[in-house]
C-alpha cells in the first residue's frame, strides 16, 4: 500500500487543525481524516460516524500499527508542508479556514466531524 496523495484543508475548529483526504495506490480515497492538536502533539483521528447511543465509530482505520504510523506521517508531513507554504508570504498569517466542517465540542477528544450531505 502506497498512499500517493494527501490534500488538506485547513479548518478553525477548537483542536482540529485541518481536514484531509488520502489517495491510496492512485486507486482509493479516504476523506475526512482530522488532524488535531493533542496533548503531545498532532495526531490524525480517523473518520467516524456518530451511533444512536452517542458513542463514535470509525468508519475507516488501518489495522495495524506500522501502517497507522505510515499515514500518520504522510498527512501531518503535508500539513506542515500546506502550513509552511501559507504563512511564506507574511509569517504571522493565520492559516485560512475553507469550508469548515463542524465539531460537537462534547466530543473534542474524538475529534468527530461530521461531514457535508
Amino acid at each position: 500500500m502506497e498512499i500517493t496523495k494527501v490534500s488538506i484543508r485547513h479548518v478553525d475548529m477548537n483542536k482540529v487543525k485541518a481536514v484531509a483526504s488520502i489517495t491510496i495506490d492512485d486507486e482509493f480515497v479516504v476523506h475526512d481524516l482530522r488532524i488535531v492538536e493533542g496533548e503531545k502533539g498532532l495526531f490524525v483521528a480517523m473518520p467516524s460516524r456518530k451511533l444512536p447511543n452517542g458513542e463514535y465509530r470509525d468508519v475507516a482505520h488501518p489495522i495495524n500499527t506500522a501502517t497507522r504510523e505510515r499515514l500518520q506521517d504522510a498527512v501531518i508531513e503535508e500539513y506542515q508542508r500546506a502550513a509552511g507554504e501559507s504563512r511564506s508570504i507574511r509569517p504571522d498569517a493565520p492559516i485560512p479556514a475553507v469550508n469548515s466542517p463542524t465539531v460537537d465540542s462534547a466530543t473534542v477528544d474524538s475529534a468527530a466531524v461530521d461531514s457535508p450531505a
